[in-house]
């Protein structure tokens, strides 16, 4: 398997193994297939718990290469490390496994368990559902993200994680990356983050990605404004992101709950 690299929001990028400094714990990680999922799933939430004081990650699982208008998978990742930049994540490592031909096998559950045992998040989003007529990786990456949490945990099993120590991920929760439809995956309930403050942030490290989103295809940013806007003000709030729950969401402030403020900072 090729090697990861990491990219800690710091240093430059490193290609063919860990940086320095990559041994960080964080708050939180998503995990997309390819650079540029992650930024248009939740890009808006990282870049709002970066600015709340969180420690926040992103894992893609490929290089997202080859793709028809990028010269290569240094630009792809030069364009992944300027967008983690501009959402202000700590962190964001790439474990190289295939693009095109990403698999839930063995190898990437154990890729992606390392990781989380290294960084010991306590919260990992990841995909929620099949996105049909998009790339299969995508659901791929969801099968792999379940197990790999899985993986964290287990104990006995050390010779398979660098000996890492066991971590147990208190929640998960699943992003719908589908623009071109409103009803939900299965999944036991949804909620919806507040992004009015970091919309801009999110639509401006998307557009990092010019090879995948050059003018003619455009309209990708009115359609991610659009579903965020509709998602925000069935919530009450100017913009927001789309989560998955899979386990029963427990309320200590009902009224918090129920009427949060239209549009708080």
């Amino acid at each position: 398997m090729p090697e990861p690299w990491a990219w800690p929001g710091s240093l430059a990028t490193e290609r063919g193994g860990m940086a320095a400094d990559a041994e960080m714990e964080l708050d939180v990680i998503a995990v997309g297939a390819h650079p540029d999922d992650v930024e248009i799933a939740c890009g808006g939430t990282l870049a709002r718990l970066a600015r709340q004081g969180y420690k926040v990650g992103i894992v893609d699982l490929t290089d997202g290469e080859p793709t028809p208008l990028s010269p290569g998978p240094d630009v792809r990742l030069a364009e992944a490390q300027r967008a983690g930049e501009v959402l202000g994540v700590h962190l964001r490592v790439n474990l190289n496994l295939p693009n095109r031909r990403l698999f839930d096998d063995f190898e990437a559950r154990v890729a992606l368990a390392k990781v989380f045992r290294r960084h010991r998040p306590r919260v990992v989003l990841g995909f929620g559902g099949k996105t049909v007529m998009a790339s299969p990786d995508h659901f791929q990456a969801m099968q792999i993200t379940d197990a790999a949490v899985f993986y964290s945990r287990l104990t006995k099993w050390d010779e398979h994680f660098d000996h890492l120590p066991v971590h147990t991920i208190q929640n998960q929760f699943g992003f719908p990356i589908s623009l071109h439809r409103l009803d939900l995956p299965e999944a036991a309930g949804a909620f919806v983050t507040d992004i009015g403050p970091t919309l801009a942030s999110k639509l401006e490290a998307i557009a990092c990605y010019e090879t995948q989103f050059p003018p003619s295809k455009g309209g990708i940013f009115a359609l991610v404004e659009a579903m965020n806007r509709y998602h925000g003000l069935t919530a009450g709030f100017e913009a927001g992101e789309l989560f998955l729950t899979y386990r029963t969401v427990g309320v200590d402030d009902l009224m918090r709950m129920a009427c949060p403020a239209p549009g708080r900072s």
